[in-house]
């Protein structure tokens, strides 16, 4: 009996990077192991320093969680932390805001509310996306986490809007800032807070492979580096520049919109299932490197949420319906080792056509 048009669907984990290519073969011994490193290019010198800051990517092979379950909670906890921790520094801060008049501040405030707002959509969605599967979702709801995802990118977009349209209106209304210490203390607080949840959501968002938990974390950055912004704008109010306060405010509304870019670009390679081609790559070459596998033919890989789901075309000499489900094994569970958060992926193996 032949092997063609043989399928087998086994449930899986995933990310990480590697190399390979489709139709190509591969002959190595069985048992050969590889230890894969990050293969794609990145900005270097200061230049590559910010794209690390403001555009980090979304998986991180060394520290990966391949259970759903646990990446779910780890998720949802990383959210009420962070959540707590931005609601107090935005008390503290909209507290001075009420005696100050400061519109940097206000607008670091406003920012800093929308950044702690964030965490309840994203917290929603990941509570849906443990929901199982139904006739009508078949693959479940974990695409909630990237409209949530959406929902971010727009909220910091209105964010933006609001801070200039306050700035604009103090540079052509002037008013007087008070209690500028206490202006300068709260950006300051302000940074602290923000750079805490940043670090917080950026590296359980990385470790769960989420995108949307990511962009939340990269939101909570831009916040505390516009707080900075405020303790320059306090700064220069005490040198004698009382316009620093709302140029500052103007600087800060420009800034949330030009690192929005990269945020969208993440958040919308998602909902379009695009796929960071190292993961693709690493699934290739770890295809190629199983036994009696002459061929990978096709792979195919998607986040749904952050999890991913595949499907791959494999060619191989095995004749017998015995041997090809042996080698399907083989190759889902080679997959299951390089890609950790890969929860489902069919294998579909050919057969090789005497000539």
């Amino acid at each position: 009996m032949t092997a063609d048009e043989r399928a087998h669907a086994h449930a899986h984990a995933g990310p990480q990077h590697g190399h390979g290519a489709h139709g190509h073969s591969h002959n190595h011994p069985q048992g050969h192991s590889h230890d894969h490193g990050h293969d794609h290019a990145h900005p270097s010198g200061l230049k590559g320093f910010l794209h690390g800051l403001f555009v980090p990517h979304s998986h991180d092979t060394s520290d990966s969680i391949d259970d759903a379950l646990e990446a779910h909670s780890e998720g949802i906890r990383a959210l009420k932390l962070s959540l707590v921790i931005m609601g107090l520094t935005t008390a503290a801060q909209a507290a001075v805001v009420s005696f100050s008049g400061s519109v940097a501040l206000l607008a670091d405030t406003i920012h800093n509310l929308s950044d702690a707002l964030t965490a309840v959509p994203l917290w929603i969605a990941f509570v849906l996306s443990r929901r199982a599967a139904t006739r009508r979702y078949t693959y479940g709801f974990g695409r909630s986490e990237d409209l949530a995802g959406l929902f971010i990118v727009l909220m910091i977009a209105l964010s933006s809007v609001i801070a200039a349209w306050e700035a604009v209106d103090r540079i052509i209304t002037p008013r007087p800032v008070e209690n500028i210490g206490w202006v300068i203390a709260a950006g300051v607080i302000g940074f602290l807070g923000n750079e805490a949840v940043a670090v917080y959501r950026i590296r359980v968002g990385r470790r769960i492979g989420s995108a949307a938990l990511v962009a939340d974390g990269v939101h909570a950055r831009t916040d505390g580096f516009t707080s900075l912004a405020v303790v320059l704008g306090g700064v220069g109010v005490l040198l004698g520049f009382p316009l620093a306060d709302p140029l500052v405010g103007l600087l800060i509304s420009v800034m949330i919109a030009v690192l929005l870019i990269g945020t969208v670009r993440s958040v919308g390679r998602r909902l379009m299932d695009g796929i960071e081609p190292e993961l693709l790559g690493r699934a290739e070459h770890a295809l190629g490197h199983v036994a009696r596998i002459e061929t990978v033919e096709r792979v195919r890989l998607r986040w749904v949420g952050h999890r991913l789901h595949g499907d791959a075309v494999v060619r191989t000499s095995a004749l017998t319906l015995a041997e090809a489900d042996q080698v399907a094994e083989e190759a889902e569970d080679t997959l299951k080792r390089h890609l950790p958060t890969l929860d489902e992926v069919t294998v579909r193996v050919t057969a090789t056509r005497p000539a």
